[in-house]
């Protein structure tokens, strides 16, 4: 490599990226998605970004910046919303869930049960929810019905074909892999696609949580929100807890990520195990939940 490459490699940004232009990312992104990045983020945008001007055409964060306020260009409002989001994800994720979800689904006997994966990513937690539900019945064709949603298309679009590479898979019990999944073969080899059943049990659509109408309705059995909350501040997390309960059942169970808290946020819920929140009846007169 010549040094002049090397330095410019090393050191120099293709395009200018201030601590103005920051600001302006920051802000923009929580009007749309209620992410809050953290000033540590500024690296994290400025390359998920640049890749955004270099396929815009684009030569400076001011005038790409100039171009979402603006305000007419829905697809690069899409995809500059799907670059800022972050989508880590894995199968049976926070495993202990899982045995608390099929316990609770068990007790509803044949009733139908509606269940809403808020934050889906790339399928692997509605596909993880689908098999707890074939193994609590077990049948392929449980009497349960997933929504699953993110703000992130491109995400959904993976969640919704079922196909991974055959590593997503490789911690999984070789008998759930088996019974659930397809392994591809010739050209396809080194991938599985999710069983056709599963994906017939779940519906992939685009939510934004912080959008005035969210297209779902309830009332729901169970509301996976895991992993999502800890980008938004608290007042946001309060305001999607609050909209959460009218659209759940009485004994509907709220699923949240380790690390997050929802007990001083929304007196909406209250805890019943570890990060798994049920309904609070005792709320304070006029908070109480209706059924949506």
């Amino acid at each position: 490599m010549k040094a002049g490459m090397q330095g410019r490699a090393e050191g120099v940004k293709e395009f200018d990226f201030t601590a103005r232009d920051f600001e302006r990312v920051r802000a923009l992104i929580h009007k749309r998605a209620g992410i809050a990045l953290a000033e540590s983020k500024q690296e994290m945008v400025y390359s998920r970004l640049a890749r955004r001007l270099r396929a815009t055409g684009i030569d400076s964060f001011t005038s790409y910046l100039d171009r979402l306020e603006q305000g007419g260009d829905a697809d690069e409002w899409e995809a500059f919303t799907n670059a800022l989001t972050t989508n880590l994800t894995s199968f049976f994720r926070e495993a202990h869930h899982f045995p608390i979800l099929a316990e609770h689904i068990k007790k509803k006997g044949r009733e139908p049960i509606e269940i809403w994966c808020s934050a889906a990513s790339t399928g692997e937690e509605p596909y993880s929810i689908a098999m707890t539900a074939c193994e609590a019945y077990n049948t392929l064709t449980p009497p349960v019905r997933i929504i699953a949603t993110d703000i992130d298309t491109n995400v959904l679009n993976t969640g919704a074909s079922g196909i991974y590479s055959i590593d997503r898979i490789e911690k999984m019990e070789p008998e759930r892999a088996k019974r659930f999944f397809l392994r591809g073969k010739g050209t396809r080899e080194g991938l599985v696609r999710v069983r056709p059943e599963l994906r017939q049990m779940i519906t992939f659509k685009q939510v934004n949580l912080l959008a005035d109408q969210w297209g779902v309705s309830g009332p729901f059995d169970v509301i996976f929100c895991r992993n999502v909350m800890i980008y938004f501040d608290k007042p946001t997390q309060g305001k999607i807890l609050d909209r959460f309960a009218p659209m759940m059942k009485e004994d509907g169970l709220l699923f949240a990520g380790h690390s997050e808290n929802f007990l001083y946020v929304s007196d909406a819920f209250k805890l019943r195990g570890k990060t798994v929140y049920e309904l609070d009846r005792n709320r304070k007169a006029g908070g109480v939940p209706r059924r949506a």
